[in-house]
């Protein structure tokens, strides 16, 4: 009887690793999270704040979830070649971020390389778009989902994971750019 049980619990158990592992192959080979927010300044007072890292502490959400957070800054001072590292708790884990093209008041691309919680490397941008008396700004975050990514992503939304981030930073980018 015990044997039987047993048999039957492993039966179960692998039948939901192979679903999950199915799911898993259907899940696409990028993600993408993005965000908007309408801003009540011009694109020439928004991009500043984006282009410069040493800015960030102001708006971005991540910069608030560890006070120990060590920084570092390097290459340009801004926009294209500014680099800033971090290290971080759980919350906020270890990386780096490069400006990698820099349209003053129009866009802001980023090569984004996390070490820890664990290797990725993703491409942001940031898109400003004047619309009358506002600007709209959209971030917006892409990179690939590996296999082991993708079994993570049966379980948990990257659109949930980051989302809430991106719009807790864009409204903190808002009341900066609207002081």
């Amino acid at each position: 009887m015990l044997k039987t049980v047993l048999l039957s619990l492993l039966a179960i158990l692998a039948t939901g690793i192979v679903v999950v592992l199915i799911l898993a192959a259907m899940k696409p080979d990028t993600f993408q999270v993005q965000r908007a927010i309408a801003i009540n300044a011009p694109p020439e007072r928004i991009y500043p704040l984006i282009a410069d890292f040493r800015a960030w502490g102001a708006w971005s959400p991540w910069e608030k979830k560890d006070p120990n957070l060590k920084r570092s800054f390097s290459g340009a001072e801004t926009g294209k070649g500014s680099i800033y590292a971090w290290a971080g708790d759980k919350n906020v884990g270890e990386g780096s971020m490069e400006i990698v093209t820099a349209e003053p008041s129009s866009r802001v691309g980023l090569k984004l390389d996390f070490i820890k919680p664990f290797e990725t490397h993703n491409a942001v941008v940031f898109a400003l778009q004047p619309q009358g008396t506002t600007t709209n700004v959209a971030w917006t975050m892409t990179g690939p989902t590996p296999f082991f990514a993708k079994i993570i992503h049966v379980f948990f939304s990257m659109d949930r994971m980051v989302g809430g981030d991106f719009e807790a930073g864009l409204a903190s980018l808002k009341a900066q750019a609207e002081r």
